[in-house]
This record gives structure tokens, sequence and C-alpha cells, in this order.
């Protein structure tokens, strides 16, 4: 959309796209630029229907655990919660080295952390656009995108929130008219062992549904 915080996505920007399953994964994607998170460098991801992008291996859980998970895997839950791709909606991603979206990437993060200039040399970019959540029987859909991306020295993950209209599956006692209730999406980053973590704040309570309006580096919905 016009105007929007999210970078370009969608077929015609080479996407691949994640098969229709509840609870269902991309393949394992090998990483033509390894990611080093939480101190330990990682050469292939899965991009989870459910709200997240782990390492190493697929990550099927839909109803969230609040971080650290002590012998979960290390992932990126840009929004974790219970989506169904078969009732609404498609999971993309891509990795790319196009010079102009590297270039706004890297003057984005520049202009955030003045200090450190970065010019990415390799992206990651997985959208979630317009999902909707399992059980439902409305119409809403999140749209959200992650972003993991690197100069090989520096390691930035860019979470983007549009749309965000559910938090929570009907089998995590969420409401199935509302999408709302029960145990909400959460957000945040786990390293895989039980002391690194970090949760957005609003993580697994009804405000999560206002991350679009927050964020860390003064842009409503980016953090």
């Amino acid at each position: 959309p016009t105007g929007s915080l999210l970078y370009p996505y969608g077929p015609h920007q080479g996407d691949e796209t994640n098969p229709k399953h509840d609870d269902g994964t991309s393949e394992e994607i090998a990483l033509s630029v390894p990611f080093t998170f939480y101190g330990k460098t990682y050469k292939s991801a899965f991009v989870n229907n459910n709200g997240v992008i782990s390492f190493d291996e697929p990550v099927r859980q839909y109803t969230p655990d609040p971080f650290p998970l002590v012998d979960g895997p290390p992932f990126v839950a840009p929004y974790w919660g219970d989506v169904d791709n078969v009732l609404g909606g498609d999971i993309f991603y891509r990795q790319t080295t196009n010079a102009a979206l590297l270039a706004d990437i890297s003057q984005d993060i520049t202009q955030y952390f003045p200090k450190s200039p970065f010019t990415a040399t390799w992206a990651l970019v997985a959208t979630w656009d317009h999902v909707a959540y399992y059980g439902s029987t409305s119409q809403k859909g999140n749209t959200f995108q992650a972003v993991l991306t690197t100069d090989s020295k520096m390691f930035y993950i860019i979470l983007n929130y549009w749309d965000i209209q559910w938090t929570t599956g009907a089998a995590s006692d969420g409401d199935a008219e509302t999408g709302l209730g029960g145990i909400p999406a959460h957000v945040g980053f786990n390293s895989g062992d039980d002391t690194n973590f970090y949760n957005i704040p609003g993580s697994q309570t009804d405000a999560i549904i206002n991350i679009t309006t927050t964020s860390n580096v003064k842009v409503p919905g980016r953090w």
C-alpha cells in the first residue's frame, strides 16, 4: 500500500509463497549470507506461518509461550499467534541483494542509528499479508513484515506492522468472531538459551493489537 511502512513484497518482487497449511512453514531456506543472532551464526531459516522466523528448525507451535523458552529453538517472533492461511491471506518471503531495496534499508537503519553507518549487502524479507486466524468466522486479517539484514558485521532485524486486526486464534481461547481474548500474540526475540531474550512491550496482552502505533525508533508500527 502507498505510504506503507512495508518494503515491497509479493510474487512480482520474486517472493516465494508458503503452502496453504494450518501451522505450516516454508521449506528450509539456505541463507546465502549467514546470519548471527545472539552471538551464534546460522545458515538456514524457516518462515513459519504462525508469525515466526526460526533458525535451523521449523516452529509449528500455535499458542505462544513467554520468552525465554528454555528448550526452544532460536527464533524471531514478528507476531507469534495462530495464523491460518487456509482461511485467508498469504505468507511471502525472499532473500535479496536488490540494490534499490538494500539502499532503502541502509538509509532507514543509518537514520535510526546515526553513530553506526550501515550499508546492507543482503536481506531476508518475510511478509504476512492479511493473514486470518485459526477458527475465524470473520474477515479479519493481519499484515506485518520482518526483515533480517546485514553488512556481514552488524546484524539487524526490522519489524513492520501495517494492519493488525486480531490477536488470538480460537484454539488459544480466542473469540472466533473477534479474534481477541485468550492468549494474545507474542512479539520478540528468543535466543534459544534460557537467559537471552527480548519481549516487545504489550506482548501476550490485549494491548499487542496496538503495535501499529508503537516503536523504538519513533516510526509508529516499526521496531
